[in-house]
């Protein structure tokens, strides 16, 4: 909901595509910047209360920008908010995904990754649709208001979440220790596959940051039709999701997440030279559904690769590649609109996403031949044997 009206007043404040990219910037730099202490925060502390203490931060934010479009006339203020609502997202990120492995038996993890995918992303069918209609009727006041009392309600439902995790980290400060979900994921090459992935392929297909200029200037939908376009990318996601749920990847998964990246590349250049409104919610449905496949891949190789006391910092370094892709994707995707025009920067970026999985099905081979999730786990048993012998010989 909040995505909607922020990128609505932002562009109808400014009317220049280059501000949707300073969205997704100023949501990065934060993601960024503290990406490796709130890995470590994730490893150290308990991550119920991170949570908690991020959904109360987001409430918060929510409240500033209901304040800032109380006097809509300067869009420097959106951005500060956007800053701190970015710092927010990169405490909750690690403490979230670091904490799903605790909540589930182990053999059932995929499946969980599944369905909480499918969860999260009905919510991003509804909110979208929600906030654009909201925004309409109402203006951005509403959807700012409605904003920060859910986020006060994920704060409390967060509060009855009970799990036993133990001491999860020393209470070593060193550089060593903030740096040791970097150097594990460099180390992974199926990890640094998976995620690099991701991060070039979003980067540089990921368009939705200008979804207000085809809403407005292009297909003329309105904020209405902005909703509906926001929702589309979900609505195909939500419904993989529960595919996968139901029927949970058992084989080829390295070559399916490459085919699945291929397929978000090609509905990302469909998006892009279609001026029909049902035929641009047909490819972003479809955009959704494909990146939804590659998305649940990759969690699952990065919590299932990686060992439990590590699970924060590598989700860490992990979403700091995912918030690059988005965010930085938005920022990426707003210049090459100003410099190239909105439908060229659309169509190249698609392009260059399908040129992105030619060169790392070449690049990580190691990815490309994985055939089932339990694979990348039986590696990491024999890398942490050789961790443990490494560190009694140190």
């Amino acid at each position: 909901m909040q995505g909607v009206a922020v990128g609505w007043q932002v562009y109808e404040l400014t009317e220049n595509p280059l501000y949707l990219g300073y969205v997704g910037l100023a949501q990065f730099v934060p993601a960024l910047a503290f990406a490796l202490f709130t890995g470590h925060a994730a490893d150290r502390f308990d991550r119920r209360r991170i949570l908690i203490a991020s959904h109360l931060a987001l409430a918060g934010c929510s409240l500033l920008l209901f304040l800032c479009a109380l006097d809509p006339v300067r869009v420097w203020p959106i951005f500060a908010v956007l800053f701190l609502l970015g710092t927010a997202q990169a405490f909750s990120g690690p403490a979230g995904q670091a904490l799903l492995p605790h909540l589930v038996p182990g053999a059932h993890f995929g499946n969980a990754v599944a369905w909480s995918s499918s969860i999260w992303q009905m919510a991003t069918v509804v909110g979208p649709a929600v906030g654009g209609a909201l925004y309409g009727l109402a203006g951005p006041l509403a959807v700012y208001a409605a904003c920060s009392i859910l986020s006060l309600v994920a704060a409390t439902l967060s509060w009855g979440i009970r799990t036993r995790l133990g001491r999860l980290e020393t209470a070593s400060r060193s550089w060593n220790t903030l740096l040791a979900g970097v150097r594990y994921v460099w180390r992974r090459k199926v990890i640094l596959g998976a995620v690099s992935l991701d991060l070039f392929a979003v980067l540089l297909g990921g368009a939705v940051a200008l979804l207000p200029v085809f809403a407005r200037d292009i297909l003329r939908v309105g904020p209405g039709g902005l909703g509906l376009l926001r929702s589309a990318p979900a609505v195909g996601a939500a419904l993989m999701a529960v595919v996968l749920a139901y029927r949970p990847l058992r084989r080829r998964v390295g070559t399916t997440m490459f085919a699945c990246v291929l397929a978000f590349g090609a509905a990302t250049i469909v998006f892009g030279v279609s001026r029909s409104f049902p035929l641009t919610l047909l490819s972003l449905a479809l955009l959704g559904a494909a990146d939804m496949v590659s998305v649940v891949i990759r969690q699952v190789l990065v919590q299932i690769a990686t060992p439990a006391p590590m699970r924060g910092r590598v989700s860490a370094v992990n979403l700091t590649f995912v918030n690059a892709s988005n965010e930085l994707g938005e920022f990426e995707s707003g210049l090459t609109a100003a410099w190239l025009g909105t439908v060229p920067a659309v169509v190249i970026g698609g392009v260059g996403t399908c040129a992105v999985v030619a060169l790392w099905a070449r690049m990580f081979p190691e990815l490309r031949r994985i055939d089932r999730f339990e694979d990348a786990e039986a590696e990491v048993s024999v890398d942490a044997e050789v961790d443990r012998e490494g560190g009694r010989q140190d």
